[in-house]
This record gives C-alpha cells, structure tokens and sequence, in this order.
C-alpha cells in the first residue's frame, strides 16, 4: 500500500515522503496513529500544499541537527567503574549510561541513537561513540572509562 508520511518514522522515511508499506502496517499503525496519509489524489493535492512548510521543518532540524553536532564533540564522557588488574570491568558501559550521562549535562538523546562499538565497553580505556543525529548527519563523543581505585573497597573486604 503507497502513503505519504505525516511524520518522521525511523526506518521508513521523513515528512512529506511517498512510500510503500505493507497493507497490515499501513491499517494497522500508520493510519490509525496518524503518521501517515492514504496515497491518493486528495491526499497528494494537501501534500504538495505543505511542501514548502515540511521544507522549512527540514532544513531546520538540520540546523539544530549541526548546532548539536558542535556541542557534542566537545563533550568528553569519563566513568569510574571497578575493573580487574588487566583492565576488565566488572559490568559495561552501554548506550544507556551515556545517554543518562548525557541528560545531567543537558541533553536529551534517546538511546537507540547511541552506536556503541559492540553493544557494551567492557574494558578500560578510551572510546569513540557515534551518536545519530538527524537523516545522515551524526556526532563523535569521546567516552573515558577508568578503573576505581581500589583502596577503600579492598579494605572493607579483608574485614
């Protein structure tokens, strides 16, 4: 079944776009939660009539999308984790911790648009991790794990 899209979907496609779904995903999702429009005659008319504000939406999300590039890679995420002698931690750094690292300095970044290389940091070191940003635009964030310091929490423990 063709639409035209009423909204940004992740995976299909942006406002404004003509595309070809499957006819349950269409009735099922799309039409009834209003994020996409029949393809027909009527429709398309309303489309091409909203072409030029979806233009003006677009090229502002870029911009915001840039603006938010430039503020994040002059971010540095640094965790203090417990890790083994050779540098193993003892649990990992995922793409949720980044992005509630990134809410108390501000910025609210779902999730699923972190890319971390294999899912968790499991070692010591230093990362780069790619964040989505808008359409093919996306953001480097340097991510520092260092190994807690050991001194207290062995003493607790010999006791």
């Amino acid at each position: 079944m063709k639409v035209i899209l009423y909204k940004d979907i992740e995976g299909l496609g942006e406002e404004g776009d003509i595309k070809e779904v499957a006819n349950g995903y269409a009735r099922n999702y799309l039409l009834p939660k209003k994020l996409a429009l029949p393809y027909n005659k009527e429709n398309l008319k309303r489309l091409e009539s909203m072409k030029e504000k979806i233009e003006k939406r677009k090229e502002e999300k870029r911009r915001e999308a840039l603006s938010l590039k430039e503020r994040l890679e002059t971010e540095e995420v640094t965790f203090t984790m417990p890790a083994s002698e050779g540098g193993k931690l003892f649990g990992s750094v995922n793409n949720s911790l980044i992005a509630q690292e990134l809410a108390k300095r501000g910025y609210e970044i779902d999730k699923k648009r972190i890319e971390v290389p294999d899912q968790h940091l499991r070692m010591v070191g230093n990362y780069s991790v790619k964040i989505k940003l808008y359409d093919n635009e996306y953001a480097m964030i340097k991510v520092s794990i260092n190994p807690e310091e050991a001194g207290e929490k062995q003493e607790d423990k010999s006791k």
